[in-house]
């Protein structure tokens, strides 16, 4: 079995599904391995663990809850974001936030931080106000912001590292509609008015080749308040409009929708990619972003060897130990690759060493050369390191990922 990119194998000896959560406990209990498994959207081997079993939670038997008095939605780990979206929306609320993909796993997409953008909006991680797991002993364990602040910041963003999710509750913020709208723009304008562009909307993307004059699209996600359908076009020098998106798999552009139809990149009815890609992504801090930018512009012609296009987005800061936004607001970096790991191998230390002044967080679940590298740039992870101490005595969660790049020499192969 392979991830959805296609370049990881997957080594474990045998998926589990169980069909409900007492197997789930014993399951776990019983193994010295083990890893739970999302829609293998990962470009590493952060869910894989060699000669152990991964369990796929989408046979649990987990109905999705609203509870309106509380503002809150509860759904079971496996649940995909576009799959609950509609009746949230139905049940008059929202998500803050959502990432470009709808098709992702909740639990997957919060346990790496997963983001979607807006300079205002936080990462899909802050949304989660509970937690149910199953730790190493095969115990069920209930968390919740309000009852365990103590640890509660190092429980969401978990790289799966602390037992495997059964349950998560999300806030839920009142219903609203979003219009998005294309144009293409210079880099003059990008670098000159990054924060007038970057507070144009709700949520603002540029996609990106580095290479020439033209920075390339903005999508632009705006709130639309009830009964206002047209909003003025953006007035940034040399901004040319784009009627309409350049693949028939995107959300809706120019008319207003429901958040869950616009907030994506992709309709949850289509498949964005045939994973003929790899991806990488790397936070800097807000404050820095022009000239992070700029250092990566410099590589244009480099990145042109492997690269497919990058995405700019800006994300609010959180308190979560291990989100890449902890501790202030964030720009990403993303890059989405042609299948050329060699090509992408090459070029993956340049960006590395270019944006090393700014403290770059990647990404975890996708590519970044080194292995020490992200659990540097975290003032928290030693709680985090004695949180899965207490949670994973055994180390049965703890896979060749999380040694490599979060345990680091305190655990043997």
């Amino acid at each position: 079995m392979k991830n959805w990119a296609g370049n990881h194998v997957f080594a474990a000896d045998r998926i589990a599904r169980p069909s409900s959560v007492a197997e789930l406990r014993q399951l776990v209990a019983d193994a010295p391995r083990v890893k739970a498994l999302g829609t293998r959207h990962s470009f590493t081997d952060i869910a894989d663990f060699p000669g152990g079993v991964l369990v796929d939670p989408a046979g649990l038997d987990i109905p999705t809850e609203i509870d309106a008095g509380a503002a809150t939605v509860t759904v079971g780990a496996a649940a995909r974001y576009g799959d609950f979206a509609g009746a949230v929306d139905e049940a008059g609320f929202a998500l803050e936030n959502l990432a470009s993909l709808p098709h992702c796993t909740v639990a997957g997409s919060v346990a790496t931080a997963t983001h979607g953008s807006g300079e205002r909006v936080r990462n899909l991680s802050a949304a989660v106000s509970g937690l149910e797991l199953v730790t190493a002993d095969g115990t069920l364990r209930h968390y919740t912001r309000e009852r365990d602040p103590e640890v509660f910041s190092g429980l969401v963003v978990n790289l799966g590292a602390l037992g495997v999710v059964t349950r998560v509750t999300l806030d839920l913020v009142p219903s609203f509609s979003v219009r998005q709208d294309g144009f293409t723009i210079p880099w003059s304008s990008v670098l000159d008015g990054f924060d007038e562009l970057q507070a144009a909307g709700y949520s603002v993307s540029l996609f990106t080749p580095w290479v020439g004059d033209t920075a390339g699209l903005v999508l632009l996600k705006r709130r639309v308040e009830p009964g206002a359908n047209a909003l003025a076009p953006p007035g940034f020098p040399g901004a040319t409009p784009v009627p309409s998106p350049p693949g028939g798999n995107f959300t809706g552009w120019g008319v207003p929708g429901p958040w869950h139809h616009r907030l994506p990149h992709f309709r949850l009815d289509s498949v964005p990619s045939v994973g003929e890609e790899l991806q990488s992504e790397f936070f800097v801090p807000r404050a820095d972003a022009v000239a992070a930018l700029t250092e990566i512009r410099a590589l244009g012609e480099q990145l042109a060897t492997a690269l497919h296009v990058s995405e700019i987005r800006t994300v609010a800061g959180d308190d979560l130990w291990l989100s890449p936004c902890h501790g202030g607001d964030r720009v990403g970096i993303h890059f989405t690759w042609q299948p050329k790991p060699d090509a992408v191998a090459a070029v993956l230390p340049l960006i590395r060493e270019r944006l090393a002044p700014f403290g770059a967080r990647p990404h975890w679940a996708k590519l970044f050369p080194g292995d020490r590298w992200p659990a540097e740039h975290y003032p928290e992870l030693p709680r985090f390191r004695a949180l899965a101490d207490e949670l994973d005595p055994r180390g049965a969660f703890r896979n060749p990922y999380l040694r490599r790049h979060v345990f680091g020499d305190r655990l043997t192969a």
